[in-house]
């Protein structure tokens, strides 16, 4: 069964893919097929802005939220995503 899940992009997640709002139809829905679906139409450079290449992860480089709940306190990257649901990307900044 095909979903239609909301993406919402702020900051430099915002600034690479030129729009703000995206709208994905997703045959398995899990927050992971959400950001292997965006990270698929990025450069290489973009995508590893979003996605941690050591850990195969986006967590590091992105706070994650479906519908305003932070993904670690739901299922994680495994959490069901279901239609109309909104997944906002936001990105975590590294000191030194």
């Amino acid at each position: 069964m095909t979903v239609t899940v909301k993406v919402r992009l702020l900051g430099i997640f915002r600034g690479f893919l030129g729009k703000s709002h995206l709208s994905l139809e997703l045959e398995q829905a899990t927050v992971r097929n959400v950001i292997q679906t965006i990270a698929e139409s990025l450069s290489t450079e973009a995508k590893r802005l979003l996605i941690d290449i050591e850990l195969n992860d986006p967590r590091p480089n992105a706070l994650i939220l479906l519908n305003g709940r932070e993904i670690n306190v739901l299922n994680g990257l495994e959490t069901e995503v279901k239609e109309g649901d909104e997944v906002t990307l936001v990105p975590v900044s590294h000191g030194g």
